[in-house]
């Protein structure tokens, strides 16, 4: 993360997001697949590292890393090799970002959902951050058993996030940079999603 300052002087946070050139590996379309979408691909990999039919499928195009597939309003045209680049974006539109969180680990439920815990005077020894009651038997009648979905300790992060309405407050074309307002989901040199609005 950085920062960058308006001509009014205000500091605006920023993400530093490096967005490589993307290539155009597959278009569907309504009459084909049923539905409009592009297949994008980014970073260069080693072809020895490619199975048969990835080799197929990349076939006359640089072998890719990192293929995704953007759903497109009808109308958009897009051409199988053609290239994506930092100059479909202007400052100050709203892009969505989706990323993988961070891992947190197993965490307990003050943490995990922002339970408050038990409060810190007499009596309450070992329970300052335990969930408490977590439902039961309803007075003696009912399913004895926990309800589905019910908040409690487990694993957290490494979810897939998207975090909307983020500003582009600067592009650098020389460098392929994009300074995003606001912070972005995942740990630094993680692959994310950029979309247009």
């Amino acid at each position: 993360m950085s920062q960058r300052f308006r001509e009014d002087g205000t500091v605006v946070p920023v993400t530093l997001v490096y967005a490589p050139k993307a290539t155009v590996v597959q278009v569907r379309t309504k009459e084909k697949d049923g539905y409009s979408a592009v297949q994008v691909g980014a970073f260069s990999k080693k072809e020895k590292n490619l199975t048969k039919p990835e080799l197929g499928h990349l076939k006359g195009l640089a072998p890719f890393e990192i293929l995704k597939e953007f759903r497109l309003e009808d109308g958009e045209n897009f051409a199988r090799g053609g290239e994506i680049e930092l100059t479909q974006f202007q400052v100050g539109d709203n892009i969505s970002v989706t990323g993988v969180s961070k891992g947190r680990g197993f965490q307990g439920v003050v943490k995990r959902h922002n339970f408050r815990g038990h409060p810190r005077s007499h009596g309450h020894k070992d329970q300052l951050r335990m969930p408490g009651s977590i439902g039961g038997s309803r007075g003696g009648r009912g399913k004895q058993e926990v309800p589905k979905g019910k908040r409690m300790a487990g694993h957290m992060g490494v979810d897939q996030v998207t975090v909307k309405n983020l500003e582009i407050i600067e592009i650098d074309q020389e460098k392929n940079i994009l300074a995003v307002k606001g912070a972005v989901p995942g740990a630094r040199n993680s692959v994310l999603y950029i979309q247009a609005k």
